[in-house]
């Protein structure tokens, strides 16, 4: 089996779709989504409608983001607020029936809620945000911390103690992935189209390393 990370996409769903539609995929691929699926971009409905379709073709590991989380956290009655003013407005236009009138389809809130924090293999750690750098993978299990794994940047920028390599999203990265030691952030910044050195969704194969990368498109 074989890896293939994909970065944030946040409602970009025609740009996902040619993606998919560029990869070398065979019944030996592992399909790993780092999260962030919904929020700011235009069609928060199409990206889970097409990511519950590819799921019967292909495996899939779907990530939890940051975004995911604070849906969640709104359906429960907190940070409602931060939710709409970071994108959540825009997920429900998506399913907006008439003026005022939105449908959400139940499969589409079991799909959010379905999403894993992390995916652990031999050589990688697929996470949306990251981990603690100065404990090693295994440390960091030991008393796991969901709002740093979703949250977190502080690795970006530090040595990490890691003994595999860490694959993130999260932090919009310009010009191209971060890549350091035990270290590939793979956030692009898809849904900043217009930004410089943004506008990307970004896929990595595994091991290889080689970037399959798609322009925001609509």
């Amino acid at each position: 089996m074989h890896y293939i990370a994909i970065g944030d996409i946040h409602g970009c769903a025609i740009t996902l779709r040619k993606l998919i539609d560029s990869l070398p995929l065979n019944n030996e691929t592992h399909l790993v989504f780092i999260g962030d699926y919904i929020d700011r971009g235009p069609d928060t409905k199409g990206v889970i409608d097409f990511l519950l379709d590819l799921r019967l073709r292909h495996t899939c590991t779907f990530l939890r983001g940051n975004h995911e989380q604070m849906m969640l956290d709104a359906l429960n009655g907190t940070q409602e607020r931060m939710w709409l003013r970071s994108g959540g407005f825009q997920s429900l236009e998506s399913y907006q029936l008439n003026r005022g009138e939105f449908h959400v389809p139940q499969e589409h809130f079991d799909f959010v809620f379905d999403t894993k924090l992390y995916l652990e293999t031999e050589d990688y750690f697929f996470v949306h945000g990251g981990l603690k750098p100065h404990l090693s993978v295994e440390a960091n299990l030991k008393e796991p911390d969901h709002d740093f794994m979703m949250w977190e940047r502080s690795h970006l920028t530090s040595k990490v103690k890691w003994e595999k390599t860490v694959i993130c999203g999260h932090t919009p990265q310009e010009y191209g992935i971060l890549k350091r030691k035990k270290l590939l952030c793979i956030d692009t910044g898809c849904v900043f189209v217009g930004e410089d050195g943004l506008g990307l969704l970004t896929a990595i194969i595994l091991p290889s390393e080689e970037l399959v990368q798609i322009e925001y498109c609509e």
